[in-house]
């Protein structure tokens, strides 16, 4: 499969002044496969899964030297680790936290190394040893987006299309919307891709995606406290039912308190299974200076296992997805946020906002207010062919360092006034400048 970051990886490996890559994300979203098809550039590849091979940690916890990590490496491997020629991995290395704080001292001494560290529950083990600060380089990896799920199914050519950000012909706009209907249904997670590119079955990708589920329950006792386990795993069942709307603490079925609840949230965050997007004034940047902590709202790590998790009837679905999408308002509102994730810079944490107006006589609300080039993009989420746009003209009327709002719906490209209309299947076209090159080598050879 075509990645975003497999381009980010290719241009890390090239630099001249390079610095240890550490990668985040998710359980399961294609780092460990990313960083072994970049080991096929070089002469050698030397993994370290610090999970299947727990004596591996012993030798960080001697003393941080990276020529005798190296050399004790060597003899337990029995490989050779050459600079400039050996790709040297550490998988799963929250399990090792020193080899984190060790990752400073291979860029002081051993600069010409490359060496890649990854895990998906890394941010519980920085919070407890500290990050190297500047001798560190980071990329977030998120789910495969609906650009890279068009090129695993072979659809390069429609990738060109969307990012020209032309009007499409009706007859490949409903070829898109189908497309966009199975993505919504089967997700970003590279194994329940895999299924559907093997098998065009969905059952099997639903096999896939409760495989996944039970994946990250299974990881709930890694970084919760036994008296968190109850309350993580109710709310885990239960999130998907909030999506699209704000989260209040009291909705959550079970009689669980605010203050049993608030550290599940920030638990699932830091595992990076769920999103928050936070109210914010949207009045300039940072769009995170100006937040209303109370006010928010949740979204999934992956649609497809969203979906799982509510029950989604697979076959049913996709007899007709592009139809049934209309109705799923909360779903595709949730895939949007999902896409600006991904399609915003890897290199530093991603964070959601949206904004809300309350008074006696109306409710306001805009889906997610967004930062790109520099200025501050309102957006609004339709599933259907939906024009009410109250909450956005407001919002614009209230701004005016935002000249410009954008409407995702299921029709075509469209202009009025100072809405810029495009199609659900185009969040590509806001993407981040560090993604532009990587989304054209997602279609180029």
């Amino acid at each position: 499969m075509k990645r975003l970051v497999d381009w980010h990886l290719r241009t890390w490996k090239n630099k001249k002044e390079r610095k240890p890559l550490l990668l985040k994300g998710a359980r399961q979203i294609g780092k460990t496969y990313s960083v072994r098809q970049l080991g096929m550039e070089f002469d050698s590849l030397v993994e370290i899964n610090f999970e299947l091979t727990p004596d591996a940690k012993t030798i960080f916890e001697k003393n941080l030297d990276p020529k005798r990590i190296i050399w004790e490496l060597e003899l337990l491997l029995e490989k050779k680790i050459i600079p400039g020629k050996t790709l040297l991995f550490l998988d799963e290395v929250q399990a090792a936290p020193k080899a984190i704080i060790a990752l400073r001292y291979f860029y002081e001494i051993m600069p010409s190394l490359h060496v890649v560290a990854a895990g998906s529950l890394v941010d519980f083990a920085v919070e407890k040893v500290g990050m190297p600060v500047g001798r560190v380089e980071m990329l977030y990896v998120y789910p495969l987006t609906f650009m890279e799920f068009l090129a695993a199914l072979g659809n390069e050519a429609l990738i060109d299309a969307i990012l020209k950000k032309e009007k499409l012909s009706e007859v490949l706009h409903e070829k898109l919307l189908d497309l966009l209907g199975h993505y919504l249904a089967i997700g970003g997670m590279p194994e329940a891709i895999r299924a559907w590119v093997e098998t065009k079955d969905p059952r099997a990708s639903f096999e896939a995606q409760q495989s996944l589920v039970e994946t990250y329950r299974q990881d709930f006792p890694k970084y919760a406290k036994r008296d968190e386990l109850t309350s993580l795993d109710v709310l885990f069942n239960q999130i998907p039912q909030f999506i699209g709307k704000q989260f209040k603490y009291s909705q959550v079925h079970g009689n669980f308190k605010k203050k049993e609840l608030l550290p599940c949230i920030e638990l699932l965050k830091r595992a990076n299974v769920i999103h928050q997007v936070t109210h914010t004034s949207g009045n300039g940047f940072p769009l995170g200076g100006q937040v209303n902590l109370n006010w928010f709202k949740i979204i999934f790590l992956d649609i497809g296992l969203c979906q799982n998790l509510l029950g989604l009837d697979l076959p049913t679905w996709f007899l007709n997805p592009d139809k049934d999408l209309i109705n799923r308002g909360s779903i595709v509102e949730a895939f949007v946020g999902q896409e600006l994730l991904a399609y915003g810079s890897p290199k530093s944490k991603q964070d959601l906002y949206f904004w809300k107006r309350e008074s006696k006589s109306a409710q306001s609300e805009v889906d997610y207010v967004y930062g790109y080039k520099y200025k501050i993009l309102p957006i609004e989420v339709k599933s259907g062919h939906g024009s009410t746009l109250r909450s956005m003209h407001r919002f614009l009327d209230e701004h005016e360092k935002s000249l410009l709002g954008v409407r995702f719906w299921a029709k075509n490209y469209s202009d009025s006034e100072n809405i810029e209309s495009l199609p659900l299947y185009a969040v590509a076209t806001l993407s981040h400048l560090d993604q532009d090159e990587a989304l054209s080598s997602l279609f180029e050879n």
